[in-house]
């Protein structure tokens, strides 16, 4: 590590000799060289003091002057996520499509061709169920080879399972492949978040952790221009097309990974500090300010203080000691995604046609919606930059909360009145916007941020796991609320959903903590201690503090 002259004679006086024999004897570290002893670790503790003095100073304009790499590979990564919102959003969608339900649905009398509601459910939660198996798997892959590898994989296997959508020739073979796809998806989620928030400093951690929100509107925002031209179509292309545009995607994004830098962390928790050093290298810009040693030196001290306060690297160790608050943080704050109603207010097309909409009017305020939906996640950074996280996320909770409840009394006046209808479809509009404007990106910064540095992988995939089986039940639930050969509450379920999101509302202001600004470390001690969500934000913590 190179010499710095950061850290004053008290401090090293100060400085505990047994944390450079504890940190000789782990086993992961042990061939670390002139880190095997406590004159070793005195000097990276003071480069890495050095570094994140830097790190904490630099302004958004300097951060984008310096990372430029990083945010580029940050942004090209993330794209793999681009599929899984076309996908999503294809699922729900697609529905409104006549040939789709002809092919794949039954004929009721007084109601026309509809998938019956089980088959419905089934199709449309494969893909979730797929996930849990994909981020499973994917979580042990990521601590053995990395996130590059994760993902090349991945979008291997992607594009062989869409041949098996493609070619499906009943409702039983579509639920295989959209199942298998689920594996990919669900590797997908949870290294493209870990990666961000990885390979990004503190200044765009938030930014590049939002971004991935942004091309999961994308994805369905191309979803809904790609309905809108197959609408007219009477044949199987209607519903083919949509499909057999998911294999434009595998082949370019598989040569990115390939190019792509691995994230310094994993190297740094595999004791591989040359390469972790290189990988900084092609992250950073070059300054005199901050050079790639000290920045891994500064993961290492990181590194090191999780090990010291018995932070393992299992799935049990998620649900121990300080590591089960996070790991809660995590999850409830990526399951609010769902309980904010996004079941029900992200499927438009569908809604909106049996609100009573014509089948063109209902795919174009669907391609309205998610062009509403990106330009709500842009603004979200303008409000993450002056607020933070916690700010945004509970005034949208509420927000969300008070527009479900205005949907769900428009129920009823609008089963006789079109101009109800058309109110009712404005407000979920709207709420499309608030939700990508606030939770929706939000949640993804969130679960980016909270987690240990060691166990990054497997808290963000657990986080994922409970998203998707609360997507699952909130998926079986939607489909049988707003499905007419079911329980047709149509915009009634507003109330319900309306219930599950101030439920919500009330978690975070208790349990939701604020990290705009902190570094992994300060984010340690604070848990470390125990301090109360809502005095994370004016609690101080030194770059000297070790504890």
């Amino acid at each position: 590590m190179t010499k710095s002259t950061t850290g004053t004679t008290d401090e090293k006086a100060n400085f505990d000799a047994e944390a450079g024999k504890s940190f000789a004897h782990n086993v992961h570290l042990e061939h670390m060289g002139d880190l095997k002893d406590a004159d070793g670790w005195e000097q990276l503790r003071a480069d890495a003091i050095a570094a994140e003095e830097v790190e904490r100073s630099l302004t958004l304009r300097e951060s984008f002057r310096l990372y430029p790499t990083a945010i580029f590979w940050s942004f090209a990564m993330s794209l793999v996520i681009i599929m899984e919102g076309y996908d999503t959003a294809l699922l729900g969608n697609i529905l409104g499509l006549e040939t789709y339900r002809q092919k794949f649905g039954v004929y009721t009398e007084g109601i026309g061709w509809q998938l019956t509601p089980a088959w419905q459910t089934a199709v449309g939660q494969a893909p979730t169920i797929g996930n849990v198996i994909g981020i499973l798997i994917a979580a042990w892959f990521q601590d053995r080879y990395g996130y590059r590898k994760t993902i090349m994989i991945n979008l291997v296997l992607m594009t062989a399972f869409i041949f098996v959508v493609f070619f499906s020739p009943s409702i039983e073979v579509l639920f295989v492949g959209e199942l298998l796809c689920g594996i990919p998806w669900g590797a997908f989620s949870s290294s493209a978040v870990s990666y961000a928030s990885e390979v990004s400093p503190v200044s765009l951690r938030g930014y590049l952790t939002t971004y991935i929100n942004l091309c999961w509107v994308i994805g369905q925002f191309i979803s809904a221009g790609v309905l809108v031209g197959v609408q007219d179509r009477t044949d199987q292309w209607s519903y083919k097309i949509p499909w057999a545009v998911q294999w434009v995607w595998p082949v370019p994004l598989f040569i990115l990974a390939w190019m792509a830098p691995e994230s310094p962390w994993f190297f740094v928790r595999q004791g591989r500090l040359p390469e972790a050093e290189a990988a900084v290298a092609r992250l950073q810009g070059k300054s005199e300010r901050i050079t790639p040693a000290n920045t891994v030196a500064m993961m290492v001290r990181t590194n090191q203080f999780e090990i010291d306060t018995e932070t393992g690297s299992s799935y049990l160790d998620c649900l121990r000691g300080v590591d089960r608050r996070r790991t809660e943080i995590a999850c409830i704050a990526w399951a609010a995604q769902v309980l904010s109603g996004s079941s029900f207010a992200n499927m438009p097309t569908y809604y909106f046609q049996q609100a009573g909409l014509s089948q063109a009017n209902s795919f174009k305020l669907g391609l309205g919606t998610m062009a509403l939906a990106f330009i709500g996640t842009c603004a979200s950074w303008i409000t993450m930059t002056k607020f933070g996280r916690r700010t945004v996320y509970l005034s949208g909770l509420f927000t969300l909360f008070v527009l479900l409840m205005v949907v769900g009394g428009l129920a009823f006046p609008a089963v006789n009145t079109s101009s109800a209808r058309w109110v009712q479809a404005a407000f979920v509009m709207i709420w499309v916007f608030v939700y990508d404007f606030t939770v929706g990106p939000m949640a993804y910064c969130i679960v980016g941020e909270v987690s240990s540095t060691r166990l990054r992988g497997k808290t963000v995939g657990l986080a994922r796991i409970v998203y998707n089986i609360t997507g699952v039940v909130a998926g079986i639930l939607c489909t049988y609320q707003i499905n007419p050969t079911a329980w047709n509450w149509r915009g009634k379920a507003g109330f319900f959903w309306g219930g599950s999101c101030f439920l919500v509302l009330v978690w975070a202001y208790f349990r939701l903590p604020e990290c705009k600004g902190r570094t992994y470390r300060e984010l340690d001690i604070l848990f470390e201690r125990r301090i109360p969500a809502r005095k994370f934000k004016e609690t101080l913590v030194k770059e000297t503090d070790d504890e």
